[in-house]
């Protein structure tokens, strides 16, 4: 009887101990880049980070190691209900482990809930809300590379420093834009400037002559855009037509892309400041992986920032579950490891993720050069200024995060 008992506490330790090692050794992983693939947001999303998340597989390394990892990619619509149905099926049923891009910023606030109830990963690249690392902040989410707060401390400060102290605000109608005026509005008036009126718009205008209007009989010297993607294009196109810049006021790219910046032209474009944190010719290193993508595209375009993000999210996870020595297929877990490793690679450079979920790298700001100033396609930017990580996202001491406060 003595010896049964041993026997079987012996084979029950045993059995824990090999589930154990079994899990520790689970070297699967399955991505999902939830994005806009059809919309106003494709050209800086879309298939360029489906993309972008099969290089970060291919340059990792982990298919040597044993690992097996499979990317799927779906389009929200900009349709939060329609993205949170893909995210429930794709979490119970395909067993997504992390979510990438996730463009949209109401479609992003309404995954971050689901993923923190499921315990998965998102590592947002595309929406731009500062909420999700302030009030909205999660242990199981990573905003990594641009948010509201930092586009209106580097852009509405540099403007409003240069003489640009009244302001007009065009605004999407919905998180995203009224995040960025909010965010914009708050730096303007500290910096000693007014905010004089504004005016909101659906999402995926394509008539803001009503809205131009407005904004130009308001005489504001600043019309700040708090739109995106096909939105800010449009704006911009038809300012043109209204002769609004050469009336003398200003238009505030609040959130530019370089696929925004190629829509419109260098004519038309030429001129405008705006803030991103990653440029294709930033860098030896950015030059390099801009070439691999650009071959790889369809219609040859470099990388957009959100794209540049979705690749080095993924470089930074996988550096993480290799350390772990496999994927315990637990969020919270991982992505409290990945804030304990200093972020490394060639995109964005080195940098941390803080304990709101908040990576920090430096933010540019750039403006787009005249056609003559251009020495072949994509060249577009020229840098003006930039601003260290330390100080272009909101101060931890000002958040309102409550992982901040544990």
């Amino acid at each position: 009887m003595k010896h049964q008992i041993s026997a079987l506490f012996l084979g029950t330790a045993l059995a824990l101990a090999t589930s154990g090692v079994a899990l520790a050794q689970d070297k699967t992983v399955k991505i999902g880049v939830l994005t806009d693939n059809s919309g106003l947001y494709s050209d800086l999303g879309g298939a360029g980070s489906t993309l972008a998340a099969q290089m970060a597989v291919e340059d990792s390394g982990l298919a040597a190691k044993g690992w097996k990892i499979d990317v799927i990619s779906a389009d929200h619509q900009n349709k939060p209900d329609i993205a949170t149905t893909i995210a429930r099926q794709w979490i119970d049923v395909e067993k997504v482990d992390i979510f990438m891009d996730v463009l949209n910023s109401g479609v992003a606030l309404a995954v971050n809930n689901l993923v923190k109830e499921k315990n998965s990963i998102m590592i947002n690249t595309g929406a731009a809300t500062s909420d999700l690392t302030n009030a909205q902040c999660s242990p199981n989410t990573i905003h990594w590379v641009y948010d509201t707060y930092m586009l209106a401390n580097s852009t509405g400060q540099a403007l409003v420093k240069a003489g640009g102290d009244t302001w007009y605000f065009l605004t999407a109608d919905y998180a995203f834009g009224h995040a960025l005026e909010r965010d914009t509005t708050a730096v303007v008036v500290k910096a000693g400037g007014k905010v004089i009126g504004g005016v909101k718009h659906p999402l995926n205008s394509s008539d803001f002559s009503s809205f131009l209007l407005q904004a130009q009989a308001s005489k504001a010297k600043i019309i700040g855009m708090a739109n995106a993607g096909g939105d800010t294009t449009n704006t911009i196109k038809q300012a043109s037509e209204f002769g609004i810049v050469a009336g003398g006021q200003k238009l505030a790219g609040l959130l530019l892309f370089i696929t925004d910046v190629h829509s419109l032209g260098l004519k038309v474009a030429q001129g405008l400041n705006f803030t991103e944190t990653f440029y294709w010719d930033l860098n030896d290193g950015t030059r390099a992986f801009s070439k691999r993508f650009s071959e790889r595209m369809k219609n040859k375009a470099m990388p957009s920032m959100v794209q540049a993000g979705v690749y080095s999210g993924l470089v930074h996870y996988f550096k993480t579950i290799d350390a772990m020595g496999g994927n315990p297929h637990d969020g919270a877990k991982v992505v409290a490891k990945m804030k304990e490793m200093p972020t490394d690679d060639a995109l964005f450079g080195k940098g941390t993720i803080r304990a709101d979920g908040r990576k920090i790298h430096p933010a540019y700001l750039f403006e787009v050069k005249k056609p003559a100033e251009s020495k072949g396609p994509w060249d577009y930017y020229k840098l003006i200024g930039t601003t260290p990580g330390d100080q272009a996202f909101r101060p931890l001491s000002e958040s309102a995060c409550a992982l901040v406060k544990k």
